[in-house]
Formats: structure tokens, sequence, C-alpha cells
């Protein structure tokens, strides 16, 4: 029997999806173990006991492998990556330490930016201390100015040797317009430092930029051998016990490439999972005839918030990780600190739900494994969400009366409330919080959230949309058949995908248009993105069509922050240059407002990017289900905490096409609950997903 895979490790659980050959769908969910391998592999193993086979048979019949991990983007928010220093162009040694004046704060919020005692508390990705600064010099015309020391640099490679050092990143000054120096660098950390790992600047990061570039260039230093360790011990694991195909890691921009690929820039997968998930929800969309998505995925840790505009996802230039800009072209997630994991608490008479949360181990009280600060689960539980004895499936069960307890004692009491009341407390804030990140992806970008449709995924996301499609207007929501294991169903139904960047920074004064020389510059930054991305994808070993999407960052002249606009062709010409200017100009108005627009500063072209996208199918989904079983009734609490209302309680692992429930309802999946509300139906689609609407 073949297996299409999909996995994803996640702060708290591991998720594993599987389609066998005739396209039945199975979802399995481990605890996450310390060295991220153990969950993996756990996981597999529950998947082939399921099949009746033993774990080398099940590796065996593996045809497609993907997968999705948080373990560089951990490495990177626990300082546990490798020791990493800087090799740059004398003078620029504090440019992570300066930023952009503002650092170490990218990506705070506002009340960390105004928190005395938060504010700057990130360290810069590198030490100053591990920041070398070396004698050479090119200028923004590519011309040396002055020749690299070379005897320099040995000597302080050879200090970086004696300290320790794992990985090295150079970045110099205008590399990207011609990098001999960076490249004769390499030369040399090779022969002094024969076991670091090093990143150029130019290669990984070819952008205008010096701060960014160099934040980007360190991170992906840092990953190297962490994730290399990783990925090499994965792959080793499985092909020892007869998997016959290589892992597909999934990107930051949506695609899956084979680890092989990635070796030299694991910085481009750090944010896997979240954009795993995306591509997942893109998928089944497609299926439906959806094209305006909502991705919410409500995990043991984290709520993330993507955003599918006619079908395609909004793309970011860049992430913030650690207090740093990365540049890395990415699926736009934002997340905040809220899963079922939260942890609660009274501060000053206030209740504080998040961002901390009590993740796997010890996970939250009711888990029984030594926590005991109550939690957003521990919550669920006690307001009757949460059956106790069907938790993961049957495979775990829940302590129903430490939960009361730790909430009684932490919350309740304090607040001078009910139990109830201090349970619903939790999901009030809790919702509260998702709500208004679910706000700022979408009305504080232009867009209204009732021309979305609502995508609740992750092992809390189903139990807490109808909450949170209600708070956004919207008259229901979807709960995809793998729901709890979204982003393992992505990594296992994505394309091959590859971006590559060039440099061409080009100034053009106002009310002028770019010479012939310029224009070729850029025709030639296209041909060569576009012929790096197809000779990625072919070594990748594409099976089906190759698609390349062409991009051009611009800005107005004196701006720091650009767009992309599309290009239509690999020649640019000044009719390209006309038409990728008005598209500009449309596409800032639509973000700043009608008018923002100024065309009479000039412009600045900074780059050229190629995204392909190698067709790699899944299997055709199975649309066989199960009846829904009734199995009773429980007490579950909707809005009102003195009056829980009595709801009727289903089984399902696939519900049949055309089953319809009534609310007040929960759906229990294995690994998810879904709940549908006193004035709601939930009906099955042909695949599996349940549509949950609302009575008019």
């Amino acid at each position: 029997m073949a297996f299409f895979i999909g996995t994803d490790v996640g702060g708290t659980f591991t998720d594993l999806w599987v389609a066998a050959g005739d396209g039945r769908v199975r979802v399995f969910k481990t605890p996450t173990t310390a060295d991220v391998l153990g969950g993996v592999i756990d996981a597999m193993k529950l998947a082939a006991q399921s099949y009746a086979l033993d774990f080398s048979e099940f590796c065996s019949g593996i045809e497609r492998f993907g997968h999705g991990t948080t373990v560089g983007l951990n490495a990177l928010l626990t300082g546990n990556a490798a020791r990493t220093a800087i090799l740059t162009t004398r003078g620029f040694g504090d440019t992570l330490e300066i930023g952009r004046l503002r650092r170490q704060t990218s990506g705070m919020n506002e009340l960390e930016m105004t928190d005395a005692y938060l504010r700057n508390r990130l360290p810069p990705l590198v030490p100053r201390r591990c920041v070398v600064e070396l004698d050479e010099r090119i200028d923004v015309n590519g011309t040396v100015v002055t020749k690299l020391d070379e005897a320099q640099a040995r000597d302080a490679m050879r200090g970086l040797k004696r300290d320790g050092i794992e990985a090295i990143a150079i970045c110099t000054l205008w590399s990207i317009r011609n990098p001999v120096h960076e490249l004769r660098l390499r030369e040399i950390a090779t022969e002094e430092l024969p076991n670091a790992f090093v990143s150029l600047s130019h290669e990984i990061a070819p952008n205008v930029g010096e701060y960014a570039r160099m934040s980007t260039t360190a991170a992906n230093a840092a990953l190297g051998p962490l994730a290399g360790r990783y990925l090499a011990r994965l792959e080793t694991t499985l092909r020892d016990a007869g998997m016959r195909v290589p892992v597909l890691m999934m990107t930051c921009a949506g695609g899956v490439l084979p680890t092989a690929v990635l070796n030299d820039r694991p910085v481009i997968a750090i944010f896997s999972g979240p954009a795993a998930g995306v591509m997942g929800s893109q998928a089944i969309g497609a299926q439906i005839g959806l094209g305006n998505i909502l991705t919410t995925d409500i995990g043991g840790t984290s709520f993330d918030v993507g955003v599918i505009v006619d079908g395609k996802p909004i793309m970011h230039s860049q992430i913030s990780v650690a207090g740093a800009d990365i540049r890395v072209h990415s699926i736009d997630v934002d997340s905040i600190g809220a899963g079922g994991g939260s942890i609660a608490s009274v501060e000053f008479g206030e209740l504080r739900v998040g961002p901390k949360s009590a993740g796997a181990n010890p996970g939250p009280v009711c888990y029984g494994r030594g926590g005991t600060a109550p939690t957003a689960t521990d919550a669920d539980l006690v307001l009757g969400v949460l059956d106790p004895e069907n938790f993961l499936g049957g495979r775990m069960t829940l302590d129903v009366t430490a939960a009361k307890r730790a909430i009684e004692e932490q919350i309740a009491k304090p607040l001078g409330i009910s139990v109830m009341e201090a349970a619903w407390a939790i999901r009030e804030v809790l919702d509260s919080r998702m709500a208004d990140l679910l706000r700022r992806m979408t009305v504080e970008r232009g867009y209204d959230p009732r021309d979305f449709t609502l995508f609740a995924n992750g092992g809390a996301g189903p139990s807490h949309a109808w909450v949170l499609s209600a708070e956004l207007g919207l008259d229901g929501f979807v709960v995809p058949a793998a729901a709890t294991a979204q982003s393992a169903f992505g990594t296992g139904n994505s394309d091959l995908g590859f971006t590559v960047e060039q440099p061409t920074y080009v100034r053009i004064a106002p009310g002028a248009v770019p010479s012939e020389a310029q224009l070729q510059l850029i025709s030639d930054g296209i041909a060569k993105a576009v012929a790096e991305t197809e000779a990625q994808l072919a070594a990748a070993a594409t099976t089906g069509d190759v698609r390349i999407e062409r991009l051009l960052a611009m800005r107005f002249r004196g701006q720091i922050h650009f767009l992309e606009v599309p290009l239509d062709g690999d020649r640019f010409d000044l009719a390209a240059f006309r038409a990728a200017t008005g598209q500009f100009e449309k596409q800032y108005e639509t973000l700043f407002g009608r008018g923002a627009a100024f065309a009479n500063a000039g412009y600045e072209l900074l780059s050229v990017r190629a995204m392909g996208t190698g067709m790699l199918p899944p299997p055709a989904p199975a649309t066989e289900g199960e009846a829904l079983t009734r199995i009773g009734t429980r007490n579950v609490v909707f809005r009102d905490a003195g009056t829980p209302l009595a709801t009727a309680i289903y089984h399902t692992s696939f519900p049949e096409p055309g089953a319809v429930v009534a609310g007040p309802a929960i759906i229990e999946f294995p690994g998810q609950s879904v709940v549908v509300p006193p004035d709601a139906t939930a009906t099955a689609d042909g695949f599996g997903n349940l549509h949950v609407r609302r009575k008019p």
C-alpha cells in the first residue's frame, strides 16, 4: 500500500497526516518531544499500527513525505542556535545593534514597545564581540575601493576558531554589486575553519540595505549546523527503516523542497509550520470553490492567521524573528501567544490569558503531568467543550477535578466569581485577543472580513470558531476534514516551490525613464532569477508542469519600504516600466489611500524575483465517509456561564457527504471538537469538511 504523508512539529503536539493510495485519510497526534525527532517517529509508529504494519513496512510504502517544523524558529527565539560570528566591512560592525534605529524591536506589539522593562530586551542575533570588521570596501558601482586584507582576515578567523565558532556569516558592503570579497572570504574560511557553516549575504539575501541583509545572513548561518543535524537524523532514521523518497521541507513561501536543496539556506524554512497551514487551506479552498479565506490555526501555543485573496495567499518580503528583520519571502502569517496551553493568571486584579504557554510538558493541569497553572484547555474542559474520556481520540484522559481546582484557586477566588464564570472569562479574554488579530489582518489592511470565509484549523480552532466568526460579523465558518493537523496536511499537499531574488538597483529621477543600460540590467536580472529557479526545481525532480511568476520590488525615491508588482515577461522595456509603475501606484493607493502616491519623487527599482512552482499532485481524496454517531448529551456553556445547555455529542473520523447536525451540538473528531452553537447547523460536503452556518 502506498502512503502520502505530511508532518508538522508544533510547540505542543506533532501532527501526522496520512493518505493511502486509495485517497482515504487518517490523522495522528503525539506530544512533541524535546529532540523533535522522537515525536515524529512516535506519530509514524501510531500510523503503522493503525494499518496493521510494522514500522519498516510502513516506511517502505511511503511515496511522499512532507515536513514542517519550528526547530529553527525556536532555536533563534531561545538563543540555542549555533555559535555564530559575522565578518563585515570596517565601520559597519554595529549594524545589527543599530538596526533601523529601533534596535531589536521588530515584531513587538504596542504594549511591548511602550513597556520600559521589556523594551529592547532582545539581544542581537550575534553579540557584538563576535562581529569582526575587516579592511575592504566596494562602492555602489561594484568598484573595489579598498582591497581585502587577506592576512588580517586569516588572523581573525584563527581567533574565531579558538573561540569555538560553529558558523560564519559574511556580509560586506555592496557585495550584491560585486561579490569578489565575500567569495574570497569563504575560501579563506573553508581553509581556516573547515567544519564551520558559512553563509554569504549576496547569496542568502541579495537586496539593498545592509541591516536586513546582515540579519538574514546571520540567522541563516546560526541555523545551518542545527537544521542540518536534525534533518540529517530524520532522513537517516527513515531511510534506514526503508523509506525511499526524500524528505520534502516546507518553505516560508509555501512550496516544498528536498532537504538537500535547503542545506545551504535553512532560513527560508524558518516559518514552515504556519506557511503549511495556509497552503493546506488554499488547497481545500480550491477543492470547494472558495477564493477568499481567513485561515486560522489554534494550537497549544499560538494562534496563527493568514489571508488568502482570490485563491492566493498574501505574501511578505520579510519576517520578524527574535526582534530582528529577516529578509525572506514568506506567506504573511501573523501570530500571537494564544492557544490551548495559554496560561491564565490574575495580576493586579486583572485576568490575563497568554502569551505564556504550558506547552506539551508539563502541559495544562488536566493533563496530569505536573502542570499547576490553569490554561485555556482547562477552561474548555470545565465548560463542557471537551470530553475528558475522549481527548486525542481516547488516547488521553483529562482530569476535570484538577482543572476546576486550579481555576478556582488561581482565578475564581482572586476575582470573587464562581468557577464556571472564571472558566468562561478565560474563554472570553482568549477569544477577544484572537478576534483582535483577525481584525488587524483584515480591517486594518483594507479588507472587509465579511468578504471572506473563516477556516477553523488546529486542535482548538473548531471549538473557538463560532465565537470568532460572530465577532467578525460572519454567518459561519468551515472546519476542514483534517483541521487538527492542517499544517501537516499542507506539507503533504503542496507543490514544489523555489524563489530566487536578483538585485537590480536603479534610481529613476522625477519625470525620467530608465536608460537602455538600466532596462537591460533588469532584463538580465529577470533572466538569471528565472534560470536559477528552473534549475533548482529540475534538481528537486518535479513531476509536472513548472510555473514561473516574476516580481519587481519598487519604491518612491527616498523611501525605506517597498512593494512588489508582477511582471508579464522576461524582457523589461519602456512599456514594461510604465506598466510596472502604474501597477505600483495603484497598489500603493490601495494600501495607503487615494492620492498617497507621489510619482514626482521618482522611483527606485530594487530587485527582481522569480517564484517557481513545480506540480507535485497528491492522491485524489476519497469522498466516502461514515455516519455521524450520536453518543449522548453533555452540558456545555454557550455565552451564559450560569446556564449550561444540554448539547448533543456526535463522534466521527470523516463525516459522510450531506450529513447534517443542528446545534447546540459538539462533533468530536480524533484531535478536535467542532462546536455548533444553538442557532447554527453543520453540513458535511463531499470532502469531509463541515460547513457551520448560523440560521438567518
